[in-house]
């Protein structure tokens, strides 16, 4: 097996209610998050996807859009929530009554 030292495999996560994209692509090491969310097209698949420099991860955990990338990582971009958690909760138990 022939290992590519001159790239890393990482991977590029969105998903919108009914549709959802997980993207793996080759980049050079000490790619950035924003680099590699450019470099997967997946604004291609959600046009109207605006990337919040908040609002993305790796594996769940919020980092900044200059954070570099290490092999295997996977890089999730977040929608901001319609109405909050507790709110929802407290919707449905009241429903429920």
């Amino acid at each position: 097996m022939v290992v590519d030292t001159d790239s890393i495999r990482v991977e590029v996560a969105y998903a919108e209610p009914g549709q959802q994209a997980l993207i793996a692509i080759q980049v050079p090491p000490g790619t950035t998050v924003a680099e590699a969310i450019e470099r997967s097209g997946i604004r291609a698949q959600f046009p109207a996807l605006e990337i919040n420099p908040q609002g993305v991860g790796i594996f769940s955990r919020k980092v900044s859009l200059d954070q570099a990338l290490h092999a295997g990582d996977r890089v999730e971009i977040y929608r901001p929530l319609l109405i909050d958690p507790k709110e929802a909760r407290r919707a449905r138990a009241k429903a429920e009554t």
